[in-house]
């Protein structure tokens, strides 16, 4: 069990499963010099890469979080995270899976008919970058968007799951994804959907994973937390996760059926109405604009959107 001398208030306990605790974790410093953290309130953390290498596939597969449950980070040096670049939550992530459609209001807005059953394709992993990192511009492009994403991060690997409700225990918790797509290459190049999501950049994502247990302390339902996204100010997304058409552990029961998720996995679960692709006429990124994605119980992610040079 974790042990801290600080506050009740920032000595929160999460779980991966019934009986691992731990606190919300997160990766700080240059690109790939990042080094595994656990966070002690919003704004301070304590690093633990003499207990595990990183957060990544293996170090989570070999039960990097049970050791951090069990360890004693009392007397841990103390730093501020504004010290610090955030790095992803995750250190390359082996899957980036996504839910399409799975917003009632914005598969109205695609002019779409909600999906029977959910629709899933893959993003580049490599896509993945820091939380307040830029989001480039791909050279020519003239229908860069942005959608903001609960992203669920898998703790422990999983295939054929008996039930939506067993998908819980394979859950290490919750994060912001902005998961940017290029609609020509989506929609207009074969319909092919992962050829306008995979461009460098287009998946910022943090700044921590969150777990369960965490957003519960704050009386908070992953299924029904407000999310937002706004450009250089303007609302353009603002919604909530209970306008999900499939829910979140039904996506990673469903997943499983045909996949196995590993630790590190992520999965984007949807973006709701508001998007560029959206508007009359369209709003699309053209670069210098600053996105702020929020949601509830997790925080607000900040980037700069850039042309490719």
């Amino acid at each position: 069990m974790l042990r801290f001398s600080y506050s009740s208030s920032l000595a929160r306990k999460l779980h991966l499963n019934r009986n691992v605790r731990i606190m919300r974790i997160a990766r700080l410093g240059q690109l790939n010099q990042e080094k595994p953290a656990i966070m002690i309130s919003d704004t301070e953390a304590v690093f633990v890469d003499d207990l595990v290498s990183d957060f990544n596939r293996v170090e989570l597969e070999n039960g990097a979080i049970a050791k951090l449950a069990k360890a004693d980070l009392t007397n841990r040096k103390k730093v501020s995270i504004s010290d610090f670049r955030i790095g992803s939550p995750v250190a390359r992530p082996t899957k980036v899976i996504c839910v399409g459609l799975n917003y009632a209001k914005h598969a109205v807005e695609s002019g779409m008919t909600p999906p029977p059953e959910p629709v899933i394709f893959m993003k580049a992993p490599d896509t993945v970058i820091g939380p307040n990192d830029d989001v480039v511009v791909p050279p020519n492009s003239t229908k860069t968007d942005y959608e903001v994403e609960l992203c669920v991060v898998i703790g422990k690997n999983a295939l054929y799951l008996k039930s939506p409700e067993e998908a819980a225990e394979y859950i290490l918790g919750y994060t912001i994804s902005q998961d940017v797509s290029e609609r020509h290459w989506q929609v207009e190049r074969s319909g092919q959907w992962v050829k306008g999501k995979s461009f460098p950049s287009f998946n910022p994502m943090g700044p921590w994973i969150v777990t369960a247990d965490e957003l519960k302390s704050k009386n908070l339902d992953p299924n029904n937390l407000s999310l937002t996204c706004t450009i250089d100010g303007e609302v353009r997304q603002n919604s909530r996760t209970n306008d999900l058409i499939f829910g979140i552990n039904h996506c990673v029961w469903y997943i499983s059926q045909f996949m196995e998720l590993k630790a590190g996995d992520v999965i984007n679960t949807g973006t709701p109405e508001g998007v560029g692709m959206g508007f009359k006429p369209e709003k699309y990124l053209k670069g210098g604009e600053s996105i702020v994605t929020t949601i509830e119980g997790i925080g607000s992610i900040k980037n700069k959107v850039v042309n490719y040079k």
